[in-house]
């Protein structure tokens, strides 16, 4: 019975890197959609467009997904998306700004606030934790976390909003010893 046991294990494994490879394919699309949308479907004339489409090919992203992701940001169907960016405060005081591209405004919002509250964070108004990511490389100020715990409870926050469809980017201003991500 040990071969059943194998393959139902490969299987798991294949699903859960297919899923997240979707995933990946859903972030990129919208990335493509909202930069052929701002400046236009040619790659040549739009430098935003160009980096989306070179980050899609560098995940393996099929030519004819990217077309038509190009296709729906030029006007040919689909729901426009738009570009949201959310601000709040997470467990320890880390503050998070959170970019999004959504066809929803209304539901996306409600959904992250929703994964905010559920991790111990609170969204907050527009402006109250961007003035601290002026230079997304290095913040204004870091909270260092010392505690397993309560590292462990503002990474499940940071990767809960990750994981959401819609989400493209979360910038956070902590710092917690290398031990605790990979462990």
């Amino acid at each position: 019975m040990s071969g059943h046991s194998k393959w139902k294990t490969i299987k798991h494994k294949k699903g859960l890197q297919d899923a997240r490879r979707g995933q990946m394919f859903t972030k990129l699309a919208r990335a493509i959609t909202v930069a052929a949308q701002k400046g236009g479907s040619d790659p040549e004339a739009n430098p935003m467009l160009r980096t989306a489409i070179e980050k899609a090919r560098q995940f393996s992203m099929p030519k004819d997904n990217i077309q038509r992701a190009i296709e729906r940001g030029s006007g040919a169907g689909g729901a426009a998306l738009e570009e949201l960016t959310l601000e709040g405060y997470g467990p320890e005081g880390v503050a998070l700004v959170v970019t999004t591209l959504t066809d929803s405004r209304n539901r996306t919002l409600a959904e992250i606030r929703k994964i905010f509250e559920r991790h111990g964070g609170s969204l907050g108004e527009q402006g109250s934790a961007a003035y601290i990511f002026k230079d997304p490389e290095k913040p204004l100020f870091e909270v260092k976390i010392e505690d397993r715990d309560k590292a462990q409870k503002v990474l499940v926050l940071v990767e809960a909003l990750d994981e959401h469809d819609d989400v493209q980017n979360v910038l956070a201003n902590f710092d917690v010893p290398e031990e605790y991500i990979n462990g």
